[in-house]
């Protein structure tokens, strides 16, 4: 064995060598030798944070703009608070390690045979990892120094190709033992596709792409979980073919691209998304997953609508299975269709509304507002809230600027998630947080750790005193009506703005275009803390996109 690898060490390595470069942590005593010890020492950053979900949704945030995110956790007391964090970033396919610093050989052994319990068992040695089992594509338990490179190997491979989180259980005891060095580097396995499926898939989507005369391309989330971006431009170019994308995969390509047409998600869509997608006569939905957020009141034709997706290809009554979407796309430019003269939907200008600096804010008069200023340098999030229906319809034009939950939808994930998306952004790149009062309740002490470390993120807390989504999702004519909202949905309010002067960041508390404008001011300039910016709107006001239920 060679001298000067251990495990803790050999674990961080493997990390840095996929990218991370900040992991995001809460000390406990299981863990904090590996953090002092290990972590810092090889050259990644520690991010402490304020609790465990918080922390879980920074390092997804991280992971969906970096390829990788981590955080470390204690035994059960803390890794337990992480599971929807976990649960998030598995359902959406975000490549996320868990490392959980846990009670040693000695301890656990004690217990298990003696009843003396150690603080944080519940059960022994399987409680935490069978929690994990299933909410990660690997769950594994470094209790040997031996086996701990070939297991450490084994659950970062299946992280980086399935692009799923996983869970490491980093014993105590483990971590100073020696082990053997890491060797070559981890790459993701390959895509396989079976020949015949992909060869029929290939050849059946090809015939109708040269077939009809006004074909659309739905561009999904898996685009940008594969990194697939700059295929599916170049057959969106070669067939010369308008594509629209979902709220998920919001700006997977620019959105200022001639033949981006708008995001196709239900009755939310624009009229002239909703009129595309009627007319036309083929519809190629690339890595869309199909959620009741995609369709909202709208079903797709199935008829004329082929979904390539989780490895497989759906058209009508043809099914081609184990086709990588990767492949398939390969194989239909190969095919070199040419591409026919088609008049493309023109998109609806967008202009700065004539407001006055006395005119209250109202919910959709804030996103006309906030359109001028979303550019290329703008990195936009949305909470679960009606913030999904006012980001809809906004213009992001950089690539990957539009983070959003919108699958798993955790009310609250949006605040934390901008530590982490601040952390990997650009110098000149500004982060826009858009989040509903009852999310923000939720996450608030985010701004704790984006102070710390001096992240500028804008945060706006649209506060209109009530859950929003959940009033419209059971009874949306409330809006619309006298009738009172349910009292569930009812939050108590805060004082948003004074959360600044807690934690130590700048506020601004808004009900008008002109106050809305100072405070938009003042954020742009400010580059060490976040920007806490209150948004006082009418509580029955809501994005004219979401009306539809109401009716």
């Amino acid at each position: 064995m060679t001298e000067g690898c251990t495990v803790g060490r050999y674990l961080v390595d493997r990390l840095r060598q996929l990218g991370l470069e900040h992991l995001f942590a809460i000390a406990g005593d299981y863990s904090i030798e590996w953090l002092n010890r290990c972590v810092a020492p090889g050259g990644v950053q520690i991010v402490e944070e304020v609790n465990e979900v918080n922390a879980g949704y920074a390092a997804d945030g991280y992971a969906r703009m970096k390829g990788i995110g981590a955080l470390c956790v204690t035994y059960s007391a803390g890794a337990l608070c992480a599971v929807n964090a976990v649960a998030g970033a598995y359902v959406e396919k975000v490549p996320l390690v868990l490392i959980n610093g846990t009670p040693s050989v000695k301890r656990t052994i004690t217990f298990e045979q003696t009843g003396y319990s150690a603080h944080h068992f519940i059960s022994g040695r399987q409680t935490d990892l069978q929690s994990f089992e299933n909410l990660t594509v690997a769950a594994i338990r470094i209790d040997s120094p031996d086996l701990a490179p070939t297991l450490i190997d084994y659950a970062l491979t299946r992280c980086i190709s399935e692009r799923r989180p996983v869970y490491v259980e980093l014993l105590q005891d483990m971590v100073d033992l020696e082990c053997e060095p890491p060797t070559g580097l981890l790459k993701p396995a390959r895509a396989l596709s079976d020949p015949t499926s992909l060869e029929q898939s290939v050849a059946r989507i090809s015939a109708q792409l040269e077939s009809c005369e006004n074909p659309l391309i739905w561009l999904g989330v898996e685009i940008d979980r594969l990194g697939l971006q700059d295929k599916a431009m170049r057959l969106i170019q070669q067939l010369n073919v308008p594509f629209v994308t979902e709220l998920l995969s919001k700006s997977v390509l620019s959105e200022d691209e001639g033949l981006f047409a708008g995001v196709l998600d239900g009755q939310a869509s624009s009229t002239t998304v909703l009129d595309l997608a009627d007319a036309s006569d083929f519809v190629l939905a690339l890595g869309v997953w199909l959620t009741d957020i995609n369709s909202l009141g709208w079903d797709p034709d199935y008829d004329k609508t082929a979904f390539a997706s989780f490895d497989a290809v759906k058209f009508g009554t043809f099914f081609g299975g184990q086709v990588a979407l990767e492949h398939l796309i390969d194989g239909i430019l190969a095919q070199n269709i040419p591409a026919k003269e088609r008049k493309l939907p023109e998109k609806p200008a967008r202009s700065v509304p004539a407001v006055s600096d006395a005119d209250v804010i109202t919910y959709q008069g804030f996103y006309n507002y906030m359109q001028q200023y979303i550019d290329t340098d703008t990195i936009v999030s949305a909470d679960a809230s009606m913030n999904y229906f006012g980001s809809l319809l906004l213009d992001v034009p950089r690539p990957g600027g539009f983070v959003v939950q919108s699958s798993y939808s955790s009310i609250g994930y949006s605040g934390p998630a901008a530590t982490g998306i601040c952390l990997v952004k650009g110098p000149d790149q500004k982060v826009m947080v858009f989040s509903g009062d009852g999310g923000f309740q939720m996450t608030a002490q985010c701004l704790s750790t984006q102070t710390r470390f001096r992240l500028a993120p804008i945060i706006f807390v649209i506060d209109n005193g009530v859950y929003a989504v959940e009033q419209w999702l059971a009874d949306a004519g409330v809006f619309h009506s006298d009738e009172p909202f349910y009292k569930p949905c009812l939050l108590h309010r805060w004082n948003y703005t004074a959360l600044a002067e807690v934690f130590g960041c700048q506020g601004w508390e808004v009900g008008t275009y002109g106050e809305l404008r100072e405070a938009m001011a003042g954020a742009r300039e400010n580059a060490s803390t976040p920007s806490l910016i209150q948004v006082r709107v009418p509580d029955k006001t809501i994005p004219d996109n979401a009306n539809w239920k109401a009716h």
